[in-house]
């Protein structure tokens, strides 16, 4: 019996090559009808045929989607059938491809890398094939709307083969805006020793990493800066030409090597066999890895090869590789081959190079787990410029963060668009990133400038300047109020009390807070308990030292200060500071408390790079075993505090006792951990509000989290944490973005 049905398709089904896909699969089962794209109403479909072909039609619709579309509901509806004898692609109505239904740069498919390997294929050995379904997207597109003259690939006109498939609707390359082979596609080039010599440039490479050498390679957003991770002598060449003495660098490697010097549970394994392919933060195994890997730290940063370059430079060598990007800490990667050259020349010996222009940076996401569940530390490649489903209202909004790991934010129509990692805007290059950053989402989006802009409340924030320059309206939000807001608007919660454990962020009172617990009611916020106050003398000097922050903390808690580890002239000058009050603000920051139990410790006492004192606190604190400790919750000011000063003389008594750093470390973690939770919870019964949370930078600790969560479970409280932002600034201006719908609606 033939029938006929019409089909309303919403979710991502738009410019991720579904009408192509609705096309082949009607198609082949010999149906008729049409399908096209409703802009941002979705996708429109109408099939007609036998009853059997159009459910299996319907199976298949629902099964075997595109990996980059996401089906969030089908309508279907019965009609009378009308005779159609074949099957079409129409023309879009209702805007298209447009309203940033731009998708994010995927990895290679496993059918194009087939092709890579395939010797009868004309992809054959070639890096920059792609269809449909994965390839370069946001780092390609120009402006809308999403066609080849207006990405970096109209610089590679297609030859007749790659025209043929582009044309074909049956094909997966049909209009796949960045199809390209041997003879029309990008070009890779091998530079060393200023000169190009004659030979297969990647093989080149991999000969050159063999050898122990530093090889600069432009991938897909941006530059890395590659070598052999298990050679220490070549990793420390790295650290000394880089000046970066422990950051941790990222790795590549495929997955059997990855499962030699890490452990990969089977949810960490999905995620970086994903598409979206992110770095995945994992716990270490000895002995394969050159130790200046991740030095202090017990995991490692690892991706999978996600392009066709990456799969063929793999398949020449067999060990993982130092994948770092190439620039400097907090600032822009470098995407032009001349810059590459010139300014990577005392660091790389050699260049692994493309002609494709990068239209957009983009650096590579970071995900780890917390309480079990996968946060992100940064968001970026293979997310962006996805939106996020949220009601903010009519109005178009435009939040920009803070002043480090800066992430800005677009709403429009329902969706938030959040750009790719920006980095630290106290940088002018990285400032200057940033304004055409926003130039172009809002030229890929279609979306005009808004008037409305929403900033941090320091006044002091590069970002805080520039919305003043950018909105007619400004709109001001305290720090971990936005962190709080953005974790509710995240869960669509109406009422949340957060706990915001974090480095730092200006208050009300000018102070700088950081360890928080926010009452938050649709825009409408009170800080309803922190931890103590404790002096922090010298202000921000105490983040690159701190030492300095520990010795307030013994100073507070009347423990002997020659246990900070300053120098005796250093801790006379932090002593005077404290007690004369110069350049000492005071502060509730969890991240200073643990910087100073860092220092205590003698885990890190001068701080090279953004976490290392608390990173190298987790390290050691994983090793170890807590000891119970009766979190000090008393009252200051009308608000419930913590008292960390109190907890600082628990940790010294255990250290006279012969408790272990291991354990020391773990200790501290879990009475912040526990106290913070108990406050929020009597705070949230107080309230009468059923959700606590977690927020803030230093919400991505393992240990932290799950120590929250077991607390505000066992209360029969609901307990969130974040799923699609990251917990930290780089999740900011969503947050931003929530608490400003609310307070304009009041």
């Amino acid at each position: 019996m033939i029938a006929r049905y019409h089909i309303r398709v919403s979710g991502t089904v738009q410019g991720v090559g579904f009408r192509p896909f609705v096309y082949r699969i009607a198609v082949r089962r010999g149906l008729a009808g049409f399908v096209r794209n409703l802009g941002d109403a979705g996708v429109e479909i109408e099939v007609e045929g036998p009853e059997d072909a159009l459910r299996d039609f319907l199976r298949a619709l629902r099964e075997e989607a595109p990996p980059l579309a996401h089906i969030s509901r089908i309508d279907l509806e019965e009609l009378p059938p009308n005779g159609d004898k074949a099957f079409h692609i129409l023309a879009s109505r209702g805007g298209g491809e447009g309203g940033g239904a731009i998708p994010p740069d995927i990895a290679t498919c496993d059918r194009c890398l087939a092709d890579i390997d395939d010797p009868g294929s004309r992809y054959h050995g070639y890096w920059a094939t792609s269809c449909t379904d994965c390839g370069p997207r946001f780092t390609v597109i120009e402006s809308l709307p999403y066609d080849r003259p207006r990405t970096s690939m109209r610089d590679f006109p297609m030859c007749e083969d790659c025209r043929r498939e582009y044309e074909d609707p049956l094909d997966r390359r049909y209009h796949a805006q960045t199809i390209a082979c041997p003879e029309c596609g990008p070009v890779l080039t091998y530079i060393e020793g200023g000169r190009e010599p004659p030979g297969d440039p990647i093989e080149l490479a991999a000969q050159a990493l063999e050898a122990g050498k530093i090889v600069a390679i432009k991938g897909i957003g941006g530059t890395h800066l590659a070598c052999d991770a298990t050679s220490e002598e070549t990793v420390a060449e790295l650290r000394r030409r880089l000046g970066r003495p422990a950051q941790p660098f990222a790795l590549m490697s495929p997955l059997e090597l990855v499962k030699e010097f890490a452990e990969v549970p089977s949810e960490a394994e999905r995620l970086l066999r994903s598409p979206r392919r992110p770095i995945v933060v994992l716990p270490k195994k000895d002995g394969k890895l050159a130790e200046s890997v991740a030095p202090g730290l017990h995991t490692v940063g690892v991706m999978l090869p996600y392009s066709g370059l990456h799969h063929l430079l793999f398949k020449r060598i067999d060990f993982p590789l130092v994948m770092t990007s190439a620039n400097l800490p907090g600032r822009p990667m470098l995407i032009e081959n001349s810059r590459i050259l010139s300014e990577l020349s005392g660091v790389a010996d050699a260049f692994l190079l493309h002609d494709r222009r990068i239209v957009a940076r983009c650096d590579d996401s970071v995900v780890r787990f917390a309480a079990g569940k996968p946060v992100f530390l940064r968001r970026s490649r293979g997310w962006v410029p996805e939106p996020i489903a949220v009601n903010l209202g009519e109005e178009p909004m435009l939040a920009l963060g803070a002043e480090l790991n800066v992430v800005f934010a677009l709403y429009q129509r329902g969706k938030v668009f959040l750009s790719q990692h920006i980095g630290n805007v106290e940088h002018l290059e990285t400032e200057e990133f940033l304004r055409e950053a926003i130039a172009h989402l809002l030229r890929i989006t279609g979306a005009p400038l808004p008037s409305i802009v929403v900033c941090d409340l320091h006044p002091g924030f590069p970002t805080t300047r520039l919305a003043e320059e950018l909105g007619e309206e400004v709109i001001k939000v305290q720090h971990h109020v936005a962190h709080v807001a953005g974790l509710a608007g995240e869960h669509g919660l109406s009422a949340l009390v957060g706990i915001a454990i974090d480095g730092y962020g200006y208050g009300v009172d000018g102070a700088a807070w950081g360890g928080e617990a926010i009452v938050w009611r649709e825009g409408e916020w009170r800080r309803g308990g922190s931890l103590r106050p404790v002096p922090m003398p010298g202000g921000d000097l105490t983040t690159l030292h701190p030492g300095r922050m520990a010795t307030s903390f013994l100073l507070t808690a009347g423990l002997p200060l020659e246990e900070a580890g300053l120098s005796p002239q250093e801790l006379e000058i932090v002593k005077l500071q404290i007690e004369r009050g110069i350049n000492c603000p005071e502060t509730t920051s969890a991240g200073r408390f643990l910087d100073a139990v860092s220092a205590w410790l003698g885990l890190c006492r001068e701080r090279t790079y953004e976490g290392e004192p608390a990173m190298r606190l987790e390290a050691a604190a994983a090793a170890g075993t807590p000891v119970p400790v009766e979190p000090e919750i008393r009252e200051h000011e009308g608000r419930p505090i913590l008292d960390t000063a109190a907890l600082f003389r628990e940790l010294h008594r255990l250290r006279r006792e012969g408790v272990s750093i291991a354990d020391l470390a773990a200790t501290a973690q879990e009475a912040l951990a526990r106290g913070l939770a108990r406050m929020a919870i009597r705070i949230a019964r107080e309230e009468g509000i059923e959700a606590v949370g977690l927020t803030g930078g230093a919400a991505v600790n393992d240990r932290i989290a799950s120590a929250v969560r077991e607390e505000v479970e066992c209360a029969g409280l609901r307990y969130v944490q974040h799923a699609k932002i990251p917990p930290g600034d780089g999740g900011l201006s969503f947050g931003q973005l929530a608490h400003a719908a609310h307070t304009r609606g009041r």
